[in-house]
């Protein structure tokens, strides 16, 4: 039997090197968004901050393993048999549940996934057992540490709302002191804020988190407790003056201190506060091995009350897991990705598609606010208002100068205003969901900054509501899915067991190795330069794909119409609404070139060509998505396809498009004239025209149906729609080539001239 319990310690251990992995991926970017939108410093100096603060944090974390050993059940109730049992079930099921929830792309939370893991894992467990022993089902409760259970669950979902609340009052008091134009306060106070950030950080970091270290003695606890007052009095005053006279002698920008300094103590609360999450299942699994060992009895007699004793966790482990924290954070390309969402949401600048859409809730919200606004400017004295909109008026952003998502007030309140959240929580042995509180604090700040305007408040709010379902959900999902998993190991046994070890290796091999990978498409491509060159290369090769794309999505479309191929159809209907929304992207961003501006004549041209190609190329996806919507319907309802002449017709028209496509590149680079382009589009058009005459010739003979006759003639009106707008895109596209050539020939001869000259 001892052979299963090691089996399932090795597993467990590299499970937790997994779901370090996995783990880290998702949530720890979430401590770089600040620093890395304010651009306060380059991308290999934010990440070696917080490498080291994640490193030096995870030695903090040793009394928050006792969340995972009895912070949720009660030890004592359970033997060694059952304990292990639970724990596998715990880790099994969060490998599963988060590859779940990323696969469909839905937010979650490794803090809420742990807690209601061991929740339904040690309810499972306690249920059983009182079916085949004679306690009683009102004596549950023994079972669950309800106290300490429910303190963790309401500090959870508290934390969401209290980050918000927190956010938005510092960074409204902090913006109102600086303003946007921060530089006159930050020559008066900048010393102060700084020494004000970097004490908080050190006494909610250092010496509030102190006694969570694995090599904190309890001499040095008690001295730092009876001297908390000087100790901040002294670093304060010394912090400030050392600040005040680097920034003014040095020329030192303390913004930048302060958000590498927010930058390392996020990091280093993440990892205090979330390592947990990780290894603290692991960790117990191994504690509990050890003692049952050492005992010498059966697995199913030994009781774990030995799992209640306070326990520091071997620094070893805690730094071993920290390095591979850090290594994910350096070279897993989803970690780079993932900090793009909360950056997004949190941005002052309007030139990209928001995240998410709008809700019910959201508009609710937002006309609730709309009408509370009103209320007290009814109410209040007009003065105040002018007063407060003095203070809080942003900064006009200059033409062609760079766009960032927030300025360095906003992100030095991010981060230290998480920190203080995160590691106040840690100390007070409570697991937060780090990711909702950076991402709250984020969505507080912004909203105090004036960032959620009438365009974009229902969307963020959306996104807000949004992201907090998905706490709702994954405890539901952990909760019934651990408590599902224990079950069945019960029943089954070590063969159960070793079954659930082989599909959480496949789930990782294939969501981390085989999984299915987006090509890049050119659609993503989004240049920061808005010239006339970038432009016209973006052009080229969004054109060519959307053609080709387009072209073959109908083809295959309806070839698959014809065969009754449901799954095909479908697969290209999904594809043409991703093709339809890749350019609807591309196209938005003429809205953040207007706001960039500069350059001459021909890149303004340039702008005004590539706004009106992408119009047309959106236009025509537009409609390739409904008829293939429509296409699919028609199966699905199982009418019939077309058969005899009109089959071959569409074959035809199918024809028409390919010949069309080659047509259209063709003249783009450069061959023939717009004459000539013309008069094929007409010669396309009219063969359309025919094929449509027949259709209707025919409808009598072939009984056709009214439905199915739509459906004929919406393949028609997309085929003379592609060659209308493809038209009008080609002949756009050439006019731009035309123009960079004429014009990069005349710069040519200029400096050739002014060679000779010279």
């Amino acid at each position: 039997m001892e052979s299963i319990f090691l089996l399932i310690l090795v597993f467990l251990a590299i499970l937790a090197a997994v779901d370090l992995f996995v783990g880290v991926s998702n949530d720890a970017v979430n401590f770089l968004n600040s620093a890395i939108g304010s651009r306060i410093a380059s991308f290999k100096v934010i990440m070696v901050v917080a490498s080291i603060g994640v490193l030096l944090g995870s030695t903090f974390s040793s009394g928050m393993m006792e969340i995972a050993r009895s912070g949720v059940f009660n030890p004592e109730m359970f033997t060694f048999n059952e304990i292990i049992i639970i724990f596998f079930a715990v880790m099994i099921t969060d490998v599963l549940l988060l590859d779940a929830f990323n696969s469909m792309g839905l937010p979650t939370s490794t803090t809420v996934s742990i807690v209601f893991e061991l929740l339904g894992g040690a309810v499972a467990a306690a249920l059983i057992k009182i079916s085949t022993s004679d306690i009683l089902l009102s004596q549950l409760g023994d079972f669950i540490n309800s106290q300490k259970a429910l303190a963790i669950v309401s500090g959870i979902l508290i934390s969401v709302v209290v980050a918000f609340v927190a956010g938005v009052v510092v960074q409204y008091i902090t913006r109102l002191i600086f303003t946007f134009h921060y530089e006159r306060m930050y020559r008066r106070i900048g010393g102060i804020f700084g020494g004000l950030s970097l004490t908080a950080i050190f006494y909610f970091l250092i010496m509030k988190g102190a006694k969570g270290a694995s090599f904190m003695k309890p001499e040095y606890l008690a001295w730092i407790n009876a001297h908390t007052l000087p100790i901040l009095l002294v670093l304060f005053a010394g912090l400030s003056v050392v600040l005040h006279l680097l920034m003014v002698r040095r020329g030192v920008n303390i913004f930048k201190i302060v958000i590498l300094a927010g930058t390392f103590a996020l990091a280093f609360a993440f990892a205090g506060n979330d390592l947990v999450n990780f290894v603290g299942v692991p960790l117990a699994a191994w504690e509990s091995w050890q003692q049952f060992t050492a005992s010498g009895m059966a697995a199913d007699a030994f009781t774990m009350e030995g799992l209640r004793k306070a326990v520091q966790t071997p620094t070893f482990y805690l730094l071993l897991s920290g390095l591979i924290m850090v290594l994910t954070l350096w070279f897993s390309k989803k970690a780079h990705r993932v900090v793009q969402t909360s950056i997004n949401l949190s941005s002052s600048t309007r030139g990209d598609q928001e995240q998410f859409g709008s809700s019910l809730p959201g508009r609710l919200i937002v006309r609730a606010g709309l009408s509370a606004s009103k209320t007290l400017h009814q109410i209040l004295p007009h003065s105040l208002f002018t007063a407060l909109e003095s203070r809080m008026r942003p900064v006009e952003q200059v033409k062609g100068a760079p766009v960032l998502p927030f300025d360095q007030v906003r992100a030095a309140i991010n981060l230290v205003v998480s920190s203080i959240l995160i590691a106040s929580a840690t100390s007070l042995k409570l697991p937060l969901s780090t990711t909702y509180v950076t991402f709250m604090v984020a969505m507080g700040s912004s909203f105090a900054d004036g960032a959620w305007n009438r365009e974009s408040a229902v969307y963020r709010i959306s996104g807000v509501l949004a992201v907090i379902s998905g706490w709702f959900l994954t405890a539901m999902c952990a909760f019934s899915a651990c408590a599902l998993v224990t079950w069945a190991l019960f029943e089954g046994g070590s063969v159960v067991a070793v079954i659930f070890m082989l599909v959480a290796v496949v789930s990782l091999v294939r969501s981390n190795f085989f999984g299915k990978k987006k090509e890049e498409s050119s659609f993503d491509i989004v240049a920061d330069n808005t010239d006339k060159d970038s432009i016209r290369a973006n052009i080229g090769a969004s054109v060519d794909e959307s053609i080709d794309t387009a072209v073959r999505l109908m083809r295959e479309g309806l070839t698959a119409f014809q065969a009754e191929d449901e799954k095909v159809l479908n697969r290209c209907k999904n594809e043409a609404v991703n093709l339809f929304e890749d350019i609807s992207r591309s196209r938005g961003s003429y809205y953040r070139m207007a706001l960039r501006g500069g350059g001459d004549d021909l890149d303004n041209e340039a702008r005004h060509i590539y706004y009106r190609i992408f119009n047309g190329m959106k236009e025509l996806s537009h409609e390739l998505r409904s008829v293939l919507g429509m296409s699919a319907n028609h199966i699905a309802n199982r009418h019939r396809p077309y058969s005899g002449a009109l089959g071959d017709n569409l074959a035809q028209m199918l024809g028409i498009l390919e010949d069309a496509a080659r047509h259209f590149r063709a003249y783009a680079a450069g061959e023939g004239s717009r004459a000539e382009l013309s008069a094929y589009a007409d010669h396309c058009s009219s063969r359309i025209s025919k094929i449509q005459i027949e259709l209707l010739q025919r409808i009598d003979t072939e009984g056709l149906s009214m439905r199915s006759s739509d459906l004929y003639l919406n393949y028609l009106q997309f085929a003379r729609a592609f060659i209308n707008r493809f038209t009008i895109v080609a002949l756009l596209e050439r006019d731009l080539n035309d123009a960079c050539r004429r014009n990069a020939a005349r710069r040519e001869k200029d400096t050739t001239t002014a060679s000779a000259q010279a």
